[in-house]
Order: C-alpha cells, then sequence, then structure tokens
C-alpha cells in the first residue's frame, strides 16, 4: 500500500471514529486508530471504561465496525489490540 493510500485511509477513518466516539466518551469510554495493515486490518484501541467491558466485542462489531464500513468500504475487518 503507498503511503498517500494508507494517510487516506487514516484521515477517513479517523473521520469516522470522531463521529462514534462522543458515544463512548459519554459512557467514560474512548478508542483510538492503531494500525492500518496493508491487507486492510483495522486494528484500534478501547480506552476507559470500554476496555474489558463485557459488552465491548458488541460494541466493535454492532456499532463502531457498521459505522467504518460506511466511511471506508474497502476496510476488511475491525480488530481490537491491547
Amino acid at each position: 500500500m503507498t503511503e498517500e493510500k494508507r494517510n487516506d485511509l487514516n484521515i477517513r477513518i479517523n473521520t469516522a471514529l470522531d463521529k462514534i466516539r462522543p458515544y463512548l466518551q459519554a459512557d467514560g469510554g474512548n478508542i483510538t486508530l492503531v494500525e492500518v495493515t496493508d491487507d486492510l486490518v483495522v486494528k484500534v484501541k478501547l480506552h476507559g471504561a470500554c476496555d474489558g467491558c463485557p459488552f465491548s466485542q458488541q460494541t466493535l462489531k454492532a456499532g463502531v465496525e457498521q459505522a467504518l464500513l460506511k466511511e471506508v468500504p474497502e476496510m476488511k475487518q475491525l480488530v481490537e489490540v491491547s
């Protein structure tokens, strides 16, 4: 992946995360982009109340991943890293 393509993806993903972030922050959590791999896997880290929450996987799949796919349809998968 070219550096230009990676930068474009990072901007689009962070823009989408900025739309979701207020909902996570309202519950005492947050999310940050860690990496976009060459095979278009998006790695994120949950913070605060979201880190270790029993509903975090549901939040990632039903909320965050769906929102990201609207903005970045070429994304293959969203995974949480510790």
